[in-house]
Formats: C-alpha cells, structure tokens, sequence
C-alpha cells in the first residue's frame, strides 16, 4: 500500500524561461524555452512524492481566477488531490518568474507568495496521512494540519513567525545553510564574515539547536547535508553525489517531497535523507519543472526492503 502524505503550503503559478544570459536593465533577451507549471515549495513536494509512488493531497489556496486552472490541472496530472481553501476566491494566485541560466542551471526568482493572505481549513476534515509535510507560507493552514499530524516534516525554507509554533510539534526540519533562525542569526551569518569550515559548522549547530527538532537536516546545495539528531547529540555529514547541473529549480523541493516519502516508509533519518539527496540530484540534471520526473522511478526509489 503507498504512504499517504498530506502537503501544506504554496502553490504558485510559475513561468519558466530558459536563456544563455540573464538582461541587464532596460534590456530585453530571448528565451529559448517556456514552460508553466504549479510551483512552491509544497506543490513541488506534492508532485515529487506523487511520482515517487506516494498518495498525496496538497492543501493551499489556490482560488477561482483563470490562473488557478494552471495549478489544478498540473497538478491534477501529476496525481497530486488539491483540498483548496481559497475556493470561490477571485483573486488571482501567487505568481513566480523564474529565469534559468542555460549554461550552469542557476536561476533567477521574482514571485509574489501569499503575502498577507489567510485562508482557513475548508469545512471538510483533512486526509488520515502517515506524514505531513509543512512549508509555512500559510500559517492557519500550516498550524491545523500540524495540530493533527502523526508525524511532522517542516521544510524550513525562510523564516516565518509561524515556526516559533510548529518546530516544537515537528519530528525532523529540513533548511538550507541560508536559512536564519533569529536565535542563531549572529553564529549563522559568522561564517560569513569569517569564511572557513569550521564556522559554517558552528552556524549549522546553533540553527539545529534554535530549532529544537529532534531531527534537524541542513544542506548546503553540492556540499554534504548535515544531520543534527538532538536525542543521541551526536550530528554527521551525508555525502552530496557530484552531478553535472542544468537546472536547479525546485532541488530543495525535490529534497523535501522525497525526505517525507522516505520517512513515510519509516525509513531511519539517514537513509531517508540520503534518497533525498538523490533524488534532488536527479531534479538538476534535467531540464524543465516536470521532465525530469520520468528518471524517478529506476533511480530514486528504494529497493524492496531496503533500509
């Protein structure tokens, strides 16, 4: 039977331009590819998981503006169930340029999140999930479903008031090395203005030790990912396979989808993470939101029994 995962958060509307040089001001490019999609942190999660075998539902707010037909169709074809508490809203939903450099895959992000927006729980009860997955970028969304969760995963991606609510009911949280606890601001930005492993080191530690989840993963894009497991106290670095990047769009989404399939499947912290970092390896080494979703199934997902 597959896990079930319930996803919160974001989900946008995202233009993708592939160009071989970013304009400069007043200046206009040609693009050489043009893709849309449903984007956000949680929608990318939602879709990765769907193709890693998982049955998933995404709760956001998407709303009845043309633009939110984008969304529900994209991920209505990725196998991914919307539960959308912005249902009969006209306004239209958040929107995300993201501009692709050709020649190393780095990207460029202008958006328009949810802002200010509240959305509460639609007058329906939330799916039974053996996870739930949580970016906070819809804080009532994010604290109902936290409230209910077997098992709570929080992609920490920047901070958000709401964390100070849910990283105490969280099992593991996922960041990246940019990520800026403000009681750990000053240790986090030290590396910095000093440079050097070590410092980095001391700000990943006062990160995990800020947060307070008994689980804490921070990456670091192509550097190992640092693991902080607070009920041993011991913390280990999990090896980055090198890979050729042409698009780095959503790896830390594709992180996350796949960390809380792998976690679903009550695979150990470890191990969940390292298929994780596969599978974000597998996101940057094609092209486009979704091509790269047709490699998952012979790379990425775990063997029969494997651990």
């Amino acid at each position: 039977m597959p896990v079930r995962l319930l996803c919160v958060g974001l989900a946008t509307v995202d233009l993708i331009q592939r160009v071989t040089r970013l304009p400069g001001a007043d200046e206009k490019v040609q693009s050489d590819t043009v893709e849309v999609a449903a984007g956000g942190p949680a929608a990318n999660a939602a879709v990765t998981a769907a193709a890693l075998g998982a049955e998933v539902t995404l709760l956001s707010a998407v709303g009845d503006h043309p633009l939110g037909a984008l969304i529900r169709s994209d991920l209505a074809a990725h196998g991914v169930t919307l539960i959308d508490a912005a249902a009969g809203s006209a306004e239209p939903p958040p929107v995300s340029a993201v501009t692709v450099l050709s020649g190393t895959g780095q990207r460029s992000i202008v958006s328009r999140n949810a802002g200010d927006q509240a959305f509460r729980v639609p007058d329906k009860d939330l799916p039974d999930a053996d996870l739930t997955l949580a970016d906070g970028h819809h804080p009532l969304l994010a604290m109902a479903a936290a409230r209910n969760a077997r098992r709570l995963l929080i992609d920490a991606g920047s901070w958000r008031p709401v964390f100070a609510e849910l990283f105490p009911l969280a099992e593991v949280v996922a960041c990246s090395a940019d990520f800026r606890h403000p009681e750990a601001r000053e240790a986090r930005e030290a590396p910095e203005a000093t440079g050097g492993t070590d410092a980095t080191a001391a700000g990943d530690a006062a990160t995990a030790t800020a947060i307070g989840a008994p689980h804490v993963l921070v990456t670091h894009g192509p550097a190992p990912v640092t693991w902080f497991d607070r009920l041993s106290g011991t913390s280990e670095e999990i090896a980055v396979p090198p890979v050729t990047a042409v698009d780095t769009s959503g790896a830390g989404d594709a992180f996350h989808g796949a960390l809380a399939v792998f976690l679903a499947q009550n695979h150990e912290v470890r191990t969940a993470a390292g298929y994780a970092v596969r599978t974000a390896g597998i996101r940057v080494r094609h092209a486009g939101p979704r091509a790269w979703l047709a490699a998952l199934p012979r790379a990425a997902r775990p063997a029969p029994g494997s651990s």
